[in-house]
């Protein structure tokens, strides 16, 4: 004889699960940002590298010789200019997490920089460095009656004085970072250290760099990611010149894109993936740690 309970089980209809009410608005209010992703993120990448899709793009790219002095430059870039400015960072977060009421105060003023929009900011800088009317070279001729140099002309000097922008710029944002991660260091480890006689180097090494050490080199490799396509450090201030000798990755497409040139401009957008895609990997598999 069958069980009741087993031929009542097998003849139940399959249970249909339906959707409540959240998972309906969830579903609906997600649709507009797939919608922008796919218009402003995905078509135009897939229509970049569609258009970066012929060989003779890389090899018309690889012959100008402006090339390999973006890439070197690009190189420097990231190199000098990140890892001073996260060193920096690092310094002054430990400065301004003091509670004196001066450095409060003189917080707000340094932060100021980061705030403030990009272009009117880098466009005061170029007129203090113009030769003949900046204040820069007037102030050096009040005091010394000699003529100031000609500090953009200079591909060197420009190159710097382009890292330097992006470190003020930018110096700002990456020490808040570090001092939201010095404040998530439990005091007590400090306070034990300090009754132990420890000294401020030794609670650095032993206390402060080994809880902010994931942050730090995370934060490195995401300012390196957003360093290679940030153009305005370098299009703002010296244009790419003098003679194109201060281009960046970021820039060098501008330059094609105003020569017309529109397959090298994807094509010198698409040879940074060698760069960017490392320091995704690297900085995703930090994360998962």
């Amino acid at each position: 004889m069958s069980n009741p309970s087993m031929t009542l089980s097998s003849n139940a209809a399959p249970v249909v699960r339906t959707a409540t009410q959240w998972e309906f608005w969830g579903r609906v209010l997600v649709v507009p940002y797939i919608l922008v992703f796919l218009v402003f993120v995905l078509y135009p990448v897939c229509y970049g590298l569609w258009l970066a899709r012929h060989p003779e793009s890389y090899v018309q790219l690889f012959d100008d010789p402006i090339f390999f002095r973006t890439a070197v430059n690009t190189v420097i870039f990231l190199v000098v200019a990140i890892n001073f400015k996260m060193m920096l960072a690092m310094i002054l977060s430990g400065f301004f997490i003091q509670t004196r009421w001066w450095i409060k105060a003189l917080s707000v003023v340094f932060i100021l920089p980061w705030a403030l929009p990009s272009i009117p900011t880098i466009l005061s800088v170029r007129f203090m460095l113009n030769p003949e009317w900046g204040v820069i070279n007037q102030t050096i001729f009040r005091l010394t009656g000699l003529d100031g140099p000609n500090w953009l002309n200079d591909p060197t000097l420009a190159l710097t004085f382009s890292m330097l922008m992006h470190v003020w710029k930018s110096l700002p944002f990456w020490t808040l970072i570090l001092i939201s991660a010095r404040l998530a260091i439990p005091a007590e480890q400090y306070e034990a250290a300090s009754v132990d006689g420890a000294t401020s180097w030794q609670k650095f090494k032993f206390i402060t760099w080994p809880s902010m050490r994931t942050m730090y080199i995370t934060s490195t490799i995401l300012s390196m990611i957003w360093t290679l396509g940030d153009f305005n450090s370098v299009y703002l201030l010296t244009g790419g010149g003098p003679a194109d000798l201060t281009h960046v990755l970021a820039t060098l497409g501008i330059r094609y894109l105003r020569l017309d040139q529109v397959d090298l401009a994807m094509a010198s957008i698409v040879v940074a993936l060698p760069l960017v895609l490392p320091l995704v990997y690297f900085m995703m598999k930090r994360l998962s740690k």
